[in-house]
Formats: structure tokens, sequence, C-alpha cells
């Protein structure tokens, strides 16, 4: 055990903040998953934790192999995944898992394991850092729109166009996400606004041709345009039966909240332990737990813009904010859900929610980012004093 500790590298408090929201989620998600046996006869409450379990351990594995892969290593891997990332999702598309009866061609099963996949998450990070390595071989050049549609914006809008009829919010938020790093990456300004305005029309495009072909993507768009009309009229309350329930349970934890595992709220919200666990945690722990939580995901913005700002390489600046912020904002994004500062978006609270296998794409991007926290000098003295270790004969032919 001390040995694994020994190899454990990068940003110390990094380490911790995703090891205390790991281990704090336990308890929201024991508690929260009462409402899938009791409500929906499904499982066992012992049994959805030890699933939340093998779930968090698996993706801090993922942390600790990644995080010992030099950076530099990552420029390659992105464009032997990308192909890969598009295969998965026109096969996510075609056949996706339906959940509870509903169109949700999000995700593909996991064979022998029980579990679904959720690959528009795998395509976000593997796009960002996609993204990243391009912006950083075009540092310091004059480029051209003309010349970035091809090697920049096509993937990009392969990508979108194939998560966009299942999941509007995760494509809107990888879209958003990649204009900023595009932006912070020193991509003319210009140019980003014809980008924008191009994927509002291929938005436009693509409601029109539901609306006037509806079996192409049943119930999407009229899903969307529910949320948005009950999120923009505060006086129906039977528009969004979600949110309401979020906002009593908010509303009724108070301070210091009731208690871990007292919630009620827990037993007649449907995604109690996943889209909306952080209602059932201010309810459970009032907004001293709700403000601390928030505190440790702006902790880790924190070092992740320290860990982007210590790099000594463009390609590592760009790639931890490109894998990085995105965490964040999906958290902010969960939470503003729960107070109703959004419409509902189905976005899952990171290393919090139960349920699936986002926690291993986040697990994978934290990775990244530990990775990139390893001084490369430090790196390099580190394998070679294990390269001696192994072979003493490195010592004898070097000395010779």
């Amino acid at each position: 055990m001390l040995d694994v500790f020994n190899k454990i590298k990068g940003d110390k408090a990094i380490w911790a903040v995703v090891a205390l929201l790991a281990l704090f989620s336990f308890l929201p998600v024991y508690s929260a998953s009462s409402n899938l046996v009791y409500v929906v006869g499904k499982g066992t409450t012992i049994g959805h934790l030890l699933k939340h379990a093998f779930l968090l351990v698996l993706g801090f594995g993922i942390i600790f192999g990644v995080h010992r892969i030099p950076t530099h290593f990552f420029k390659g891997l992105s464009l032997i995944a990308l192909p890969i990332v598009l295969v998965l999702l026109v096969f996510t598309l075609a056949q996706g898992t339906t959940i509870g009866g509903a169109n949700a061609s999000r995700w593909i099963s996991v064979p022998f394991v029980g579990i679904s996949f959720q690959t528009s998450n795998l395509a976000s990070v593997v796009l960002m850092i996609y993204v990243a390595r391009y912006l950083t071989k075009i540092k310091d050049q004059v480029i051209t729109f003309k010349e970035s549609i091809l090697p920049l914006w096509l993937p990009v809008f392969l990508v979108l166009i194939l998560i966009l009829p299942a999941n509007f919010s995760t494509a809107a938020i990888i879209f958003s996400m990649v204009l900023l790093l595009c932006f912070l990456g020193g991509y003319p300004l210009k140019y980003l606004g014809g980008i924008v305005g191009t994927g509002l029309l291929c938005l436009t495009l693509f409601v029109l041709t539901a609306k006037a072909v509806p079996d192409l993507f049943p119930n999407r768009v009229d899903t969307w345009i529910s949320r948005i009309e009950s999120f923009s009229d505060s006086e129906d309350t039977e528009a969004d039966y979600q949110i309401e329930k979020a906002k009593i349970a908010i509303a009724t934890g108070g301070i210091v909240g009731k208690g871990a595992g007292k919630s009620i709220q827990k037993n007649f919200l449907p995604q109690s332990s996943s889209d909306f666990i952080y209602a059932i945690i201010i309810e459970e722990y009032g907004l001293v737990g709700g403000f601390a939580l928030m505190f440790f995901y702006l902790l880790l913005l924190f070092r992740i813009v320290v860990v982007a700002n210590g790099n000594n390489t463009i390609f590592g600046k760009l790639l931890v904010l490109g894998v990085g912020l995105p965490i964040v904002f999906q958290a902010l994004i969960n939470m503003a859900v729960a107070v109703e500062l959004f419409p509902v978006t189905g976005q899952t609270l990171p290393l919090i929610s139960s349920g699936g296998t986002s926690s291993w794409m986040t697990c994978l991007a934290i990775g990244i980012i530990l990775s990139a926290s390893v001084k490369e000098g430090a790196r390099s003295r580190k394998n070679n004093s294990e390269a001696i270790e192994n072979n003493p004969l490195e010592i004898l032919s070097g000395q010779l």
C-alpha cells in the first residue's frame, strides 16, 4: 500500500479534493437510492451503494493509470481516439439503449458488466484534447478560417451532430467549451463569431427537420421546448414536477439540514440520486452542506488554473483547461438546475451522482490534469532512477 502512495504524483490538492468528493458521495447516494428501491422497485440500497463503489474504485484506477502517462503522449492518442469515438457515436445513435421506455439514444450497454456507457462523455474528453493539440500546432501562426475548417471544425461539428439528436445539453456544453478553449488558445475572435452563427444555423435546421419529420427524432425537440417553457413560466407548477420537488427539498433543508438520510423529497424526486442529487444534499445537510460542496468544486477550478499556469508547454496549459473546465462547468450547471437558475438539462454532479459511467470520464479528465501537473524533469529523473533500480548494470554502463 505504501508503494502505491509513493507512486502517486501530481497536484496533491486535486488528489485531496477528488478523494473528499468521492468519499462524501457515498452518503447522499446511499440515502437517495431508497427512491429507486422502494418507489421504483429497482434493486437494493446496498446494491446501489456497491455499484457506486465499484464505479469509483475503477475510476480511481483510471486516475492512477492515466496520471503516470507523460502529457505529450495525449497528442497522438487524440488522433487515434477521435475516429474510434466517431464510430461509437454513430453506433450509439443507431441503436442506443432505451431507458424507461423513452427515446434515450445516449447509452450503449457494456457487456458482462450490467451497466450502460454514455459515449458522449468520452467524446467530450477526446475532442477537447484534439482541439488543444490543434491550437498548439497553430500557435504563433497566421491562420485563416479556410485553413482551419477541415482539421478543426469538421471533427468538432461531426461530434456535435452525432450527439445533438439525443442529448442537446451535452452538445451545447461541448460546443461552449470548445469555443472557450479556442478563445484561450488565441484562435481569431472574428472567426469564432462565424462559428457561433454556423452552430445556431445548424441547430435551427435540426429543429425544423425534427418538426417536419416527427418520426425521425421522436420526442426530443418537444422535450427541449417543454423544458424551456416550464422554466420561463414560473406559475406553471405542473409543467416541471422535478423542479418543484427540488425546490421543496431545498426550502425545507434550512441552514443545517435535516440530517444524513432524513430527506423526504428523495421519495418523490425521480432523479434524486443523479440529476437532482444536489437538492437532496441541501435538504439533508442544509445551505452549509450546499455551499461547502460548491466551495470544493471552486477549489478544484482554482487548482486547475494553477496547474495550467504552471505547465511549461502550450499544449499542457490548453490540455488542462480543455479537460478540466467542463468538469466544474457541469457541476455548476447541475447546481443551477436544482435551484431553477437553468432549465432541466439532465447533467449529473461529477463524482457525486450515481448510476453511470460518466464518473469514469471525469476520472479520465482528472488523470490527464494530474499528468500535466507532474513536472517533466521530475518525471524523467524518476523514470531514470526506476530503470537503474531495476537494472543495476545501467550504472556500470554509464560509467564505462
